[in-house]
C-alpha cells in the first residue's frame, strides 16, 4: 500500500499512533488473550483489569468521578445510537443543530419516521457557529433531549456546549454531546460543561485503535429507564435471564474489544501524560499557520476559500477549503498522487453541515492536523494547494479567453 508522506486526515482517524498503544495491544495478544469477567483464572482476571484500566483512563481524562459510568461501545456512532434509542420514546421532541454528523442525524431521522419522534434542527451560521438562544427558542413542553456536537468534523468550529447545557438544566431536560472530535483535543470535563451524556471514539484524538469508543452517562440520567441497545451475556448475574440493571453491565452485552481497550487505555494515558492543554496549544498554532497560508493564496486568477471561523482558538485543527475552478475530488486526488498529502474530500458524512456552509452537494477538501503534524507539513500543504490553485486559475483564464474569442467571432459573423 502506498503510504502518504504527509497525513492530514486526523479528523477521520489519527495516524500515526503512539508506540505505547501498539505495545499495549501486542502485550494483550501475546500474554493475556482471555475473556474478561467470564472466568476466574489469572489471564481472565488480567483482561478484566485491562478493561477497568481503560475505564479509569477515560474517566480521568473527562473528569468523571465514577469509572463505571463509562460504557464501552465500538465507536461514537454506536454510543449515540445507544443514547438516542435507549432514552427516547414516541411523542418525545428533540432539538439538534445544522452542523451534525450523520451519526446523529440518521438515527434521529429513523426515529422520526419509525416512532413519530418530533425533531427540530436549529440552523447555524455558515461558519458553523451556533447561537445558544436559538436552541432555547426551539424548546417545547415535550422536549426531552438536546443533541449537539462539541466541534464540527467538517470545519472544526467549537459549539457553545456550556451555554446549551445551562439551558438544558434550566428546562429540566438532558443534553447529549457528540464528542467524537473533541475528546482528547479540547480540555474539558463533563462536570465543567454540564453534559449529561457524552459519546466518544477512541481512534481520533484519544490516539487509540479503531473499534473502540463509548458513552459516558452522567448522574442526572435515569439508568432504570434507559434501555440497552443489545441484550445478552455480561458475565454477571448469569443465573438470571433478564438483563442486569446496573452500570456498565446493562449496556455491555457480549465480549468487549479487549485488545482495542488495551490500546485505548495506552492512547488516553499518552494524551494525559502530554497534557490536553499542551496538545491543544500546539495544534492551534499550526491551525493558525495553515489558515493564514491558505488565505494568502490569491494571485491573479486564483482563489482558495477557507471555511469556518478564522480564530484558531475557537476551532479544532480541521480546515475545509475549496479551490475555484477545480473540483474538490480532483484537488484531493492530486494532493495524494502528486504531493503525498492525505486529505479527505466530499461531504464528510455531514450533509446538513455542508448545506449550512453552502458547499453541498460537492463538499470540500478537508485538511485535519494532529499531534504528529509538523510545521513543515503545514508549509508543504499550503505550497501544494497554492500550486493547484494557480493551475486552476490558468484554466479559468484560458476558458475566459476562449469564450471571448467565440463571442468576437460571433460578432464578426453577424456584421458580415
Amino acid at each position: 500500500m502506498k503510504r502518504p508522506t504527509i497525513y492530514m486526515d486526523n479528523a477521520a482517524t489519527s495516524w500515526p499512533k503512539p508506540p505505547a498503544m501498539l505495545a499495549a495491544m501486542r502485550r494483550f495478544i501475546d500474554e493475556v488473550g482471555a475473556n474478561p469477567g467470564r472466568s476466574g483464572h489469572r489471564q481472565a482476571v488480567e483482561a478484566a483489569r485491562i478493561v477497568y484500566g481503560a475505564r479509569e483512563a477515560v474517566a480521568e481524562l473527562l473528569g468523571v468521578s465514577d469509572p463505571l459510568r463509562v460504557v464501552f461501545t465500538a465507536n461514537a456512532t454506536q454510543a449515540l445510537n445507544l443514547a438516542l434509542r435507549g432514552l427516547l420514546v414516541p411523542g418525545d421532541h428533540v432539538v439538534t443543530t445544522g452542523m451534525e454528523h450523520n451519526s446523529v442525524m440518521r438515527p434521529l431521522r429513523a426515529l422520526e419516521q419509525e416512532e413519530g419522534l418530533a425533531l427540530t434542527v436549529v440552523p447555524c451560521s455558515p461558519d458553523g457557529t451556533l447561537d445558544a438562544g436559538d436552541v432555547e427558542a426551539a424548546l417545547r413542553p415535550q422536549t426531552k433531549l438536546i443533541v449537539v456536537n462539541h466541534a464540527s468534523n467538517v470545519i472544526g468550529t467549537i459549539l457553545p456546549v456550556r451555554e446549551v447545557a445551562g439551558i438544558a438544566r434550566r428546562h429540566g431536560m438532558l443534553l447529549l454531546v457528540d464528542g467524537a472530535q473533541s475528546a482528547g483535543a479540547v480540555p474539558f470535563s463533563m462536570e465543567e460543561l454540564g453534559v449529561d451524556l457524552l459519546a466518544f471514539t477512541g481512534h481520533k484524538s484519544l490516539y487509540g485503535p479503531t473499534g473502540s469508543g463509548g458513552l459516558v452517562i452522567g448522574e442526572r440520567v435515569d439508568v432504570e429507564r434507559f434501555r440497552p441497545l443489545v441484550w445478552g451475556g455480561t458475565g454477571s448475574r448469569s443465573e438470571s435471564e433478564t438483563q442486569p440493571d446496573f452500570l456498565p453491565d446493562k449496556f455491555e452485552s457480549g465480549t468487549l474489544n479487549v485488545v482495542g481497550l488495551a490500546g485505548l487505555e495506552a492512547g488516553v494515558r499518552w494524551v494525559i501524560d502530554r497534557g490536553v492543554e499542551e496538545l491543544r496549544a500546539r495544534e492551534a498554532e499550526m491551525t493558525a499557520a495553515l489558515i493564514a497560508g491558505l488565505r494568502e493564496i490569491g494571485d491573479r486568477g486564483t482563489e482558495v476559500r477557507v471555511y469556518g471561523v478564522t480564530d484558531a482558538d475557537r476551532r479544532l485543527p480541521t480546515v475545509s477549503l475549496t479551490v475555484a475552478g477545480m473540483e474538490p475530488a480532483e484537488v484531493s486526488l492530486r494532493l495524494d498522487d502528486e504531493y503525498g498529502i492525505a486529505a479527505r474530500v466530499g461531504l464528510h458524512c455531514a450533509p446538513q453541515a455542508h448545506r449550512t456552509m453552502g458547499t453541498s452537494p460537492v463538499g470540500t477538501v478537508r485538511l485535519s492536523l494532529g499531534a504528529f503534524t509538523t510545521q513543515d507539513d503545514v508549509a508543504a500543504a499550503v505550497a501544494a494547494v497554492r500550486a493547484l490553485a494557480r493551475e486552476a486559475g490558468r484554466r479559468r483564464e484560458l476558458e475566459r479567453q476562449h469564450e471571448a474569442r467565440g463571442e468576437h467571432a460571433g460578432r464578426d459573423a453577424g456584421e458580415a
